[in-house]
């Protein structure tokens, strides 16, 4: 363990246990026999992100007492539970949180306060946030951002015009956080933050994407036409963005990139949430190796069954230790001196794919029917190698932070 993880315990508390019991409790009720349905539909299943409003557990008051309780892995936890019970569902409900995250990260108090209520909303009117940061150019490459933001100043306001692609929540939205340039000369040193209100003209839903996976949860292009916001709508204030630019032009360093400040935050929690799809890949795979029989016994007294089941039931429990780590170390402001979080991402998103795809293995036929949820959970857990950063983009953060070299 490196040192700046010392301290560090895996066993959570009561409070965190009890959490995770009532979460777990409203998942296996409410969102796991709805599964199936909604993955069908390919639609935001809105009656049950309703229903998580009305209990409380989608809400601001909510994510805001587990993203600060004191070992930070309450929110692992919880997401953990929730993708277990359906990761196109767990996504609806939790989609909302890297926009928040965005404005948690970027902006001021007062930004914070005006804004995150406004992404929940009301348990009587529910709402989402929706973080726009890659383009079709701009992937993997967030300096190649082409999204411009131009200030007015005689009206204090910004211009934005762009189009972002592979957005959660894109277009459906009630409050979308927008990534855009601001001095294309500097590349991702000369970016910045907006926030896009409700109802703000110019704003619009381009594609839909239907998807391999995940698919209960909206994405979509978000168009922007001379999307017109108040200049109070700079996460962090012009005062601190014309400073920051002003650092870069003279050959300072800039600070952290706002989309990458982003993902780096949200990095243990989409990894707990590959950890829920695999756990419940390799809980399903297990009883049916428990009940299911050949040649006069069960599957699992075989040992190429049993010994697969134990290298899943292993790379679970790998994933999830590594990624309460990267959470207690951020949660407890503790560097990430080796790329924890890219780390943590890294191993749940391809245990995601391994555990997944060994689960169809261990039901052979009937696991690549849709009878049996393991097809959906494969389908589900491809994206984790994907988005927020590919596996490829996280083993180049790792390279770079155990060499200390500027690996390409």
């Amino acid at each position: 363990m490196s040192e700046a993880a010392a301290g560090f315990s895996p066993e959570p508390g009561d409070d965190v246990r009890e959490v995770r019991d009532w979460v777990h409790d409203f998942a296996a009720r409410v969102i796991r026999p709805a599964g199936a349905e909604w993955d069908e539909r390919e639609e935001t299943p809105w009656p049950i992100v309703q229903e998580a409003a009305k209990i409380g557990l989608y809400s601001l008051d909510f994510f805001t007492q587990q993203w600060f309780e004191p070992s930070g892995i309450a929110i692992p936890v919880t997401f953990e539970e929730l993708f277990w019970g359906d990761a196109g569902i767990g996504l609806s409900i939790v989609g909302t949180c890297l926009a928040a995250a965005a404005v948690v990260s970027g902006g001021t108090p007062e930004q914070m306060g005006e804004w995150l209520p406004e992404m929940f909303g009301s348990p009587d009117a529910v709402s989402l946030g929706a973080f726009c940061a890659s383009e079709p150019d701009a992937g993997s490459d967030v300096g190649a951002i082409r999204t411009r933001a131009v200030y007015d100043q005689a009206k204090d306001e910004w211009v934005l015009n762009g189009a972002k692609t592979w957005v959660t929540n894109g277009g459906i939205a009630g409050v979308h956080i927008v990534v855009a340039s601001v001095d294309p000369e500097l590349r991702s040193r000369g970016q910045a933050s907006f926030v896009v209100p409700p109802g703000t003209p110019g704003l619009s839903q381009g594609q839909k994407f239907r998807k391999h996976g995940i698919r209960a949860s909206h994405t979509a292009e978000v168009v922007l036409d001379d999307v017109r916001v108040p200049g109070r709508c700079l996460l962090g204030g012009k005062e601190k963005l014309d400073a920051r630019l002003a650092r870069v032009r003279e050959g300072g360093k800039a600070g952290d990139q706002a989309a990458m400040r982003t993902f780096e935050t949200t990095r243990p929690s989409v990894a707990a949430m590959a950890v829920g799809i695999a756990r419940a890949a390799f809980e399903y795979a297990r009883d049916y190796a428990r009940e299911r029989e050949q040649f006069g016994r069960k599957i699992g007294e075989n040992q190429a069954v049993a010994f697969l089941l134990a290298d899943m039931a292993t790379r679970v429990d790998m994933a999830r230790m590594m990624t309460w780590r990267a959470a207690w170390l951020a949660r407890n402001s503790r560097p990430f001196t080796q790329a924890e979080g890219s780390m943590s991402k890294l191993v749940a998103g391809e245990t995601a794919v391994w555990v997944t795809e060994q689960a169809i293995q261990v039901l052979g036929g009937a696991g690549y029917t849709r009878d049996h949820p393991v097809e959906r959970f494969h389908r589900d857990a491809k994206i984790f190698t994907i988005f927020e950063g590919t596996s490829e983009i996280q083993r180049l953060i790792i390279g770079r932070a155990v060499t200390g070299l500027p690996v390409r």
